[in-house]
Order: structure tokens, then sequence, then C-alpha cells
């Protein structure tokens, strides 16, 4: 999500809807039941093009020449240089569930950050700040 607290407070937006905005979905399962829940809003909808075109982002992800791994590290490199949190969010979960290790979700991370330069900065820290909150969730899952 690409939201400045300066641009917010030049356009008169309160503080409060700034947070609020930030922290529609704190941890990754709220984030995940969002998405799932939003998705089914959008393509509730008789919109045949929305309906193609999210059927042609789910073919794109599937395995073909490339695998799922490789697909979801090049997406997750491309939301980070066009500074999509959500969709940041999103690669990062799918990457876990591919099941790529941290070193490999990172290294992706640090092409994003050298293609993308210093104002990914922001996004490298809540992908990290993401990335960390999945792994303790998985943790959190498996324990007695």
């Amino acid at each position: 999500m690409n939201f400045c607290p300066n641009l917010a407070i030049h356009a008169g937006i309160p503080n409060f809807t700034f947070i609020f905005i930030l922290n529609m979905a704190n941890s990754p399962q709220e984030f995940q039941e969002y998405r799932a829940r939003m998705n089914d809003r959008i393509l509730s909808g008789d919109s045949l093009v929305i309906k193609r075109f999210f059927n042609l982002d789910t073919q794109t992800y599937t395995a073909g020449a490339l695998d799922v791994k490789t697909k979801e590290l090049i997406g997750l490199t491309a939301s980070l240089v066009l500074r999509c949190d959500d969709c940041v969010r999103y690669h990062i979960a799918q990457a876990i569930s591919a099941g790529l290790s941290d070193a490999e979700i990172i290294e992706a991370m640090e092409i994003g950050l050298v293609v993308g330069g210093s104002i990914v900065i922001p996004h490298l820290r809540r992908a990290y700040e993401f990335l960390d909150a999945a792994r303790n969730e998985a943790l959190n899952l498996h324990r007695p």
C-alpha cells in the first residue's frame, strides 16, 4: 500500500485514519482473511474484465518453464520495486507456502532494494515485519 503520512497530514486526513489504514490487516492470518473476503466481493460481480484479469494472475504463478518458487520470488521482487505492500505480503505468504527459506526470500528482497533504490526501504521494513510475523504465526500453529 503506497501511503505517505506527510501526504495524509497535508490532505487533512487525521492521524488515526493513517494508523487504521496501515493496520487494516495486522497479522498474516488477518491479511489472508481480508484478502480472501475482498477478492470474493470483487469477483461476485459481473465484470468479465476483472474475472479474466484475476484468472490471468492466477495462471501466471502456476508452474511452467519456471517453477512456482522462482515465480513467487520474481513477484516479490517486482512488488517491492513497485512499492505495493499488499503485493509484498501476498508474495511472502506464497513464498513461505511454497517452502522457500527466509534466506531465499531475503535475497529476492535484496534485489528489489537494489533495483528500486532507497525509496523501497520503508516497504522493506514492512516486508521483514510481515515475514517475521508469518514465521511466528506458523510456529504457534505447530506448538502443542
